[in-house]
């Protein structure tokens, strides 16, 4: 039985929320937008038409408080909670109270979440399906780990069974390192997640990572949008995704597509959600379900055409998909560049500031996601991530041009920005023949600069950006950076 939503707060921040508040606005819903006291002035709370306060910027105090979402939730009439990605979006304990409210959280159902956060819960199901799954255990004790170590085999990594995101993750090579990885990932895993449950899996030194996005309703049809190519990854953080991917053969992509649909029915899936598989030439195996919207979601609506948040908040309402599998068609090559405040000549280490000014790339094909402005506080509270820039073109060649000519656009002055890796890496030979893994950033980023190649580099990009800026006036001298860190604006 469907339900019809009129009104959604959107329990987020950032990019994110802003991206939900236009697709309720198109849908005809009204939106309430919650904030912390840092947020007090950002994009989402001035897009929605409701705004409530929520406390302090510890998300803790907000963005985490269930109770404070709930009662913003009552006290403004909104039917549903749509929680975006991280904070509460994969939380069983925010799905349960929504359904005890009467409220719909638009995202799985509290037990399907349960399932997916228990990462050796759901590896099981997944397995049982037929589904291929890397050799690992189940959540283990310290002592059973270490008997269970040579087993799995080296190397080998520790996994938070509540983790997401690339956190509590912790690479393992030998034996002797065990002990002091799994105290150091059960510490993480329990600031984290809450939860200090552990489990093993092998890990493998080739790999690509590839995952599949799928949506399923509530009458049990699912179907799949395709596969995202996420190897451009550091610390399990993705940093370029693209569709499709340009490492898979067409029967290896079918197979791909054919078992997340069996993981996703394995443990009873609904709403949209993605399938993460780690492919080694022609094997693949299953990784996790990230029960939620990801990230790169853009690059996936820009090849089908298809409104993912949309499909979100229909399928919470109870409508079904209206679409089967052949239905969906695939048209040309998107590639999301992730634009985060963070420094990549000094490890990624985040920057901290004031936008102090914006310029957003458009043309033919580009797309922007952001929830950057002017005067913004970038703090250490959330996520350093900024903005996403979508590109898309009828081949991949012409994707990559497009991408290139839209980061060279992009400004955003007051903070440095990872715009430099991303325009280093859309040059690099092996990027541009598809020929490349998981390892891509730990062996050419770092090799790079241990060959002194950042001085030159960062003299070239320090002259495009007083070039670019040149062309139109955004900053009086005085508030200009040095010539050095000219770049930072990129």
């Amino acid at each position: 039985m469907s339900v019809r939503l009129q009104k959604v707060l959107v329990a987020n921040r950032g990019e994110i929320a802003v991206r939900i508040i236009r697709s309720c606005k198109e849908l005809g819903i009204k939106t309430v937008a919650v904030y912390s006291d840092v947020d007090r002035h950002a994009l989402h709370v001035r897009l929605a038409d409701e705004a409530v306060p929520l406390g302090g910027a510890n998300p803790l105090e907000s963005y985490l408080n269930i109770e404070a979402i709930l009662e913003a939730a009552k006290r403004t009439g909104a039917q549903a909670i749509h929680p975006g990605y991280g904070f509460l979006a994969e939380n069983p304990q925010a799905s349960a109270l929504c359904e005890r409210e009467g409220i719909v959280f638009i995202g799985p159902p509290a037990e399907v979440l349960r399932i997916c956060g228990d990462k050796s819960t759901a590896r099981e199901r997944i397995m049982r399906a037929g589904v291929p799954v890397l050799p690992g255990t189940g959540a283990v004790s310290d002592e059973e780990a270490l008997e269970a170590a040579s087993r799995v085999g080296f190397p080998l990594l520790i996994k938070a069974v509540s983790g997401g995101g690339g956190k509590g993750i912790h690479l393992v090579r030998e034996k002797s390192e065990l002990p002091s990885a799994l105290r150091l990932a059960r510490g993480e895993a329990k600031t984290s997640f809450g939860d200090e449950r552990i489990y093993l899996e092998r890990w493998l030194e080739r790999t690509r990572h590839v995952e599949v996005q799928i949506v399923a309703d509530h009458q049990g049809r699912i179907v799949h949008l395709g596969e995202r190519e996420c190897s451009i990854q550091r610390r399990h953080q993705k940093l370029i995704e693209e569709t499709p991917s340009p490492g898979l053969r067409p029967s290896l992509r079918a197979k791909l597509h054919e078992a997340a649909i069996a993981a996703a029915s394995a443990i009873g899936y609904i709403n949209a959600g993605t399938l993460e598989f780690l492919v080694s030439g022609e094997e693949f195996y299953f990784l996790e379900v990230n029960a939620r919207l990801q990230v790169e979601h853009p690059i996936t609506e820009m090849v089908t055409g298809l409104d993912l948040v949309k499909l979100q908040i229909r399928v919470a309402a109870g409508e079904p998909l209206g679409m089967n599998q052949g239905d969906i068609t695939f048209h040309g090559h998107a590639l999301e560049c992730r634009i985060s405040a963070e420094d990549p000549h000094r490890g990624f280490f985040p920057s901290l500031g004031r936008i102090l000014a914006v310029r957003e790339p458009s043309g033919p094909g580009i797309r922007v996601d952001s929830g950057i402005y002017p005067g913004m506080e970038v703090t250490r509270h959330y996520d350093p991530l900024l903005a996403k820039v979508v590109a898309w073109a009828p081949t991949r060649e012409e994707a990559i041009l497009r991408m290139r000519r839209a980061l060279e656009e992009l400004v955003i002055v007051g903070v440095d920005t990872t715009v430099p890796f991303h325009l280093w890496t859309l040059n690099r030979p092996e990027f541009l023949r598809g020929e490349y893994d998981t390892r891509f950033v730990e062996e050419r980023w770092a090799r790079r600069e241990r060959e002194g190649a950042y001085e030159t580099e960062a003299v070239l990009l320090a002259a495009a950006a007083v070039h670019l800026r040149g062309r139109r006036p955004l900053l009086s001298i005085s508030h200009r950076p040095p010539l050095r860190n000219a770049w930072r604006s990129q």
